[in-house]
């Protein structure tokens, strides 16, 4: 098996009895360097709907599916110089990588026993409800589901008996890619600060 490209490793925040949990795909250069999840563009993005969501970073706990940046390895002729230089740009994790750290994120479930999953993007949807699910058909609506935990003895993800409360969001940096989900990913944190004020979290 080859080695994966993967750097640094960085550890989920947040307080203890956080209500929401927000996984998202894995670090990226910024984070592995800060060692805060979400401390580049896209954690610019995800504090303003927070805070119109009523919340910031002290009420939840931020993890991610893989812990470790994924990169890949490209050639690029630098358009001055004309010398050819090696990059390493951020990747999406594959299968594999998300297996690998699943018992993690077990782990950090179990312990921290969020009221609500808050998955952004495919990644972290897909490692908790499986490749079926896609992030632009269940974002925004409260899941009440059976989530995949690691099994040792299959080597795979399998289906809790416990049912589980999930929000699934888009990834902030969706926005980069395309500007119109801005005011879809603005609604959607509107509805789960309301729904979080309506509830009762005791």
């Amino acid at each position: 098996m080859h080695g994966h490209q993967l750097e640094g490793f960085l550890s989920g925040k947040g307080p203890k009895n956080a209500v929401l949990m927000l996984i998202g795909e894995a670090p990226g250069e910024t984070e592995i360097k800060t060692n805060i999840p979400f401390s580049g563009r896209s954690g610019k993005k995800l504090d303003g709907w927070l805070a119109q969501a009523g919340l910031n970073r002290e009420d939840i706990y931020i993890t991610s599916a893989v812990r470790s940046r994924p990169f890949s390895i490209k050639q690029q002729r630098n358009k001055k110089t004309g010398l050819v230089e090696t990059k390493y740009p951020n990747r999406t994790p594959n299968k594999a990588e998300v297996l690998a750290y699943a018992p993690l994120l077990d782990y950090e479930i179990q312990i921290i026993q969020p009221k609500i999953l808050v998955p952004m993007g495919n990644t972290g949807l897909q490692r908790l409800l499986g490749n079926n699910f896609k992030i632009s058909t269940y974002h925004g609506r409260l899941l009440h589901l059976p989530i995949l935990t690691y099994s040792s003895e299959t080597n795979q993800l399998t289906a809790t008996s416990d049912t589980y409360t999930l929000f699934p969001i888009y990834h902030p940096a969706a926005v980069f890619y395309n500007q119109k989900l801005e005011s879809t990913i603005e609604h959607d944190w509107s509805f789960l600060g309301s729904y979080l004020q309506n509830i009762d979290l005791s």
